[in-house]
């Protein structure tokens, strides 16, 4: 058994306790103050949700590529460098990029991450290879291979995987995206698309779209955000791929507004899938939310908007759980099962 001295993150915030970590990797809460037994002090949290990633092109990293600065340049379909990469890539390479990814993010503590994924069926497929044997699970969101609607390819994507995670209404022809979106809306499946990343996008079109939440947000005005706001609709911020192409989020902004905001790494090719990456970047450059909120948006936060079934009973951490060291926010013990 493990004795921690520490918080626990619970629904309503930290609570301070004193905690057995049970060999069968359940905890108690203990009145017992732990006199001579060894103990550690930590920050203990549910497992790690990623709520924004591309890992199909982590193969990148391992290449001398100059990564251009200019978004579209580097990832706008269907022909920024990640996506002419990624179609001169092997299927062996991309997986094996997958594979290192989800290690990073398995030992971390992560259980969950939404991926948006490119290439169609095959990039699906690719990444379910990937995930063979790990203890991690993809809410996976598809893209058709073109930037086009095809009934029949739509219907192959929704097979195998749980919606559709798409770029921008800048590269669509609007009717495309409106049918493919449509579709899956009609299928019950998620829906989700980047939106006023580098340039500010009608928020009226894109609301009409009806997306369960949206990617970046960075040049959405004030009156976008309360819109955004007003139909409930959650936004994933990505501050340390912003930070790559000098772009930077609204923070003080969306807390006044009241945006519910989750947490994601984006592409694999600039940055770590480690999205307690992202909460030590927001701590350390600003103090707009408090650790509390920052870690929230890791693990409770996505559970709910994502309607992942592994969530946690009060103070007492029934499932996967991670616990950090309070000053470095480095995890310090994983739980088992998130290590099998």
């Amino acid at each position: 058994m493990k004795y921690i001295k520490g918080e626990i993150l619970s629904i309503d915030g930290f609570i301070k306790n004193n905690v057995i970590i049970k060999d069968d990797n359940s905890i108690e809460i203990s009145k017992d103050s732990f006199i001579n037994k060894s103990s550690t002090k930590g920050l203990i949290i549910p497992s790690i949700v990623n709520a924004h990633t591309h890992i199909g092109d982590s193969f990148i990293k391992g290449k001398k590529v100059d990564l251009t600065k200019d978004v579209e340049k580097l990832v706008a379909p269907p022909n920024g460098l990640k996506h002419r990469l990624l179609r001169n890539a092997s299927k062996s390479e991309i997986i094996q990029g997958m594979k290192n990814s989800i290690n990073e993010m398995e030992k971390i503590g992560t259980s969950h991450f939404c991926d948006f994924r490119e290439n169609g069926v095959e990039g699906i497929l690719n990444l379910n290879k990937a995930l063979e044997n790990k203890n991690i699970k993809s809410i996976t969101l598809s893209r058709p291979s073109e930037l086009k609607y095809d009934k029949n390819e739509m219907k192959e994507l929704l097979k195998i995987s749980d919606g559709v995670g798409l770029s921008s209404i800048t590269d669509w022809d609007y009717q495309e995206i409106k049918k493919i979106i449509d579709y899956a809306k009609d299928k019950g499946k998620i829906v989700s698309l980047h939106a006023s990343e580098v340039i500010r996008e009608d928020i009226d079109v894109i609301l009409d779209l009806k997306p369960d939440f949206l990617i970046h947000m960075i040049k959405a005005t004030e009156s976008d955000l309360i819109k955004v706001k007003e139909e409930d609709i959650p936004i994933v911020i990505c501050p340390r791929s912003n930070a790559f192409f000098n772009l930077k989020v609204d923070l003080k902004l969306m807390k006044r507004i009241g945006i519910t905001l989750m947490l994601g790494t984006d592409n694999a090719m600039l940055n770590s899938p480690n999205v307690l990456e992202e909460v030590k970047y927001l701590k350390n450059c600003s103090n707009v939310f408090s650790l509390e909120e920052l870690i929230k948006m890791i693990t409770y936060t996505p559970r709910k908007v994502l309607n992942l079934d592994d969530c946690i009973n009060g103070p007492n951490l029934s499932g996967n759980f991670v616990m950090l060291n309070k000053d470095s926010l480095n995890p310090i013990y994983v739980s088992k099962q998130n290590q099998r």
